[in-house]
């Protein structure tokens, strides 16, 4: 599985989500391939899932295929983890 964490630059706050995914999935057990992308960038990836902030999950919907879950606060541990369960399972 390939998920993408995406910001506008992919660099910033995409890593701080990329982080936090890759703790959630480790402690769900659940192995996937987690990297940062821009806006641009990300469509052209070919990911499973992609998480970024709400303000951008409407124009990257209209680019992919994945489904696009959208996260109001990077840093939020359980958002993201809610998340996850939400999308992929426990």
């Amino acid at each position: 599985m390939k998920i993408l964490a995406v910001c506008s630059f992919g660099v910033g706050s995409s890593m701080v989500l990329k982080m936090q995914i890759e703790k959630a999935l480790k402690e769900l057990n659940i192995k996937a391939e987690v990297e940062t992308a821009d806006l641009p960038t990300a469509a052209s990836m070919n990911p499973d899932l992609i998480f970024t902030s709400p303000e951008f999950a409407s124009e990257i919907k209209e680019r992919v295929a994945c489904p696009v879950i959208p996260i109001k606060k990077f840093m939020d541990y359980a958002e993201v983890m809610q998340a996850i369960k939400d999308n992929i399972g426990e």
